[in-house]
């Protein structure tokens, strides 16, 4: 591994994507070249023709010290743009061994940028994710109301905690820029499938930054709330839904594999089918045969298609088969108990309702620890820079 002495600054270059940008843009250059920081590589990302001149004038600033301008049309997204300068880097800066992405509308002092170039060059082989200090009375209701909310979903269905989900701030490095390149998503979404793709492959490092704002009144964002935040928790909750088709599949096969089973064991036991011990054998060793074969075929989908684990197959294997031990037993008993309790003649509707609120936890211990790479999934905080 790349050790902070063997890391230039000059070999982490700064990508800013930009839509129509405004004067914070050039006082934010003007700043780097008087820090000797850069290079910078700045896309724009099909601004309207008006908005030349501040590119032309961030053009010559940048290429001073290597940089590049990267114009199209029409508007394509944040995510593109971030995606057009990583393609740019792999091909035309082979010294570079990753790049710090910051954003254009003056939220990311050049203190802050140069804390993520410093813990990247610490470790290269991280994401480094700069972390804002959310204060409902500090920042603009719609980057507080997106950041709160989606850090909340994103805690439950990713399974890990992370306090700035949207931050643009980050040090990337280049083999992660590389997988990213063909990551889905254009727009802000592609922040977020960033940190899912980061997950059980790189470490996550937060390092505190200043969360800085014009003013609640003057402060313009590309960001629409309802719009981009719907796109976001829509990648979410595919990867619930994932886990949802997981088990009603896993559901389907077990039912259709006791049919099977009980029909060709039944064939077996035709000639003293009245007796009831038979019978009872017929539907203990059916059911057995349909749950561990379903069983297996559940654990298999979750860990290749739902989770993408790395863990080790065997040792997520026996946390897979004792969760499944645990979750029935807690499952009769919690119905048993609650139908002492209540006098109930009837199950049913208990044992569904018990047997949803264990769902909704399994799928949070299979995240957090049946699946879990523990060594690659720390999220690890940086103190310091606040």
């Amino acid at each position: 591994m790349k050790t902070d002495e063997t890391i230039k600054p000059a070999n982490v270059p700064i990508v800013i994507p930009s839509y129509e940008p405004d004067d914070r843009l050039i006082a934010l250059l003007n700043d780097f070249d008087s820090r000797e920081m850069g290079p910078v590589i700045i896309v724009n990302d099909g601004s309207d023709g008006k908005y030349d001149p501040i590119f032309k004038e961030a053009e010559s600033i940048i290429t001073k010290r290597g940089g590049k301008l990267i114009s199209y049309h029409p508007n394509r997204g944040k995510g593109r743009a971030l995606k057009t300068a990583f393609s740019y880097i792999i091909e035309n800066m082979p010294e570079a061994t990753g790049c710090v992405t910051a954003d254009s509308d003056g939220q990311h002092t050049p203190d802050c940028i140069n804390s993520i170039i410093d813990a990247f060059r610490a470790s290269p082989d991280s994401l480094i994710l700069g972390v804002r200090q959310f204060k409902k009375e500090d920042i603009p209701w719609k980057s507080w109301f997106g950041n709160t909310i989606t850090i909340k979903v994103f805690s439950y269905v990713a399974g890990m905690r992370i306090n700035d989900t949207q931050s643009g701030l980050r040090g990337i490095s280049r083999e992660f820029m590389k997988e990213l390149i063909d990551c889905k998503g254009e727009r802000f979404e592609f922040e977020t499938r960033m940190l899912l793709e980061c997950a059980g492959k790189y470490n996550l490092i937060e390092v505190p930054i200043k969360t800085v704002y014009e003013s609640k009144e003057n402060h313009q964002t590309h960001f629409k709330p309802v719009r981009d935040s719907l796109r976001i928790y829509w990648i979410l909750l595919q990867k619930f839904f994932k886990f949802i088709f997981a088990s009603l599949s896993s559901f389907v096969l077990d039912i259709l594999l006791y049919h099977l089973f009980s029909i060709g064991l039944a064939n077996l036991f035709a000639a003293s089918a009245s007796s009831i011990s038979d019978i009872s054998e017929v539907v203990f060793t059916a059911t057995v045969c349909a749950r561990v074969i379903s069983a297996v075929y559940n654990y298999l989908i979750n860990y290749k298609f739902v989770f993408k684990s790395r863990a080790s197959r065997g040792s997520s294997l026996i946390k897979y088969a004792l969760l499944a031990v645990i979750q029935m037993s807690i499952s009769a008993g919690l119905v048993s108990l609650i139908a002492f309790i209540f006098h109930l003649e009837t199950t049913t509707f208990v044992k569904a309702v018990v047997d949803t609120l264990l769902f909704f936890l399994s799928y949070t211990i299979q995240q957090k620890i049946v699946f879990r790479a523990s060594r690659l999934t720390e999220n690890k905080t940086k103190q310091g820079n606040r």
